[in-house]
């Protein structure tokens, strides 16, 4: 992933925009990375992938239900507790 300092994005701006339809561009400050600049269709793509994630986890959980596939919320925690535990 191409990379550029904060102050070379802002000064480049144009040709950071162009970069970032080709790939990611990640936005350093400090020496840190602070964020990535994507392409509109790389970011429709990721919008996508979440929704179809979302769809899939309601699907499984009302099939769960239906087949009576439950925990209370109290019995679901105290497990969570317990794995962090250990």
């Amino acid at each position: 992933m191409d990379a550029l300092s904060a102050n070379e994005a802002k000064t480049q701006f144009g040709d950071l925009l162009l970069r970032a339809q080709r790939a990611p561009v990640q936005i350093n400050k400090n020496g840190k990375p602070v964020s990535v600049v994507i392409s509109m269709e790389e970011y429709d793509n990721i919008e996508a992938l979440k929704l179809q994630l979302l769809q899939s986890r309601t699907s499984q959980c009302m099939a769960d239900i239906q087949e009576s596939n439950t925990s209370d919320g109290e019995s679901f925690f105290n497990e969570l507790e317990q794995v962090n535990l250990d």
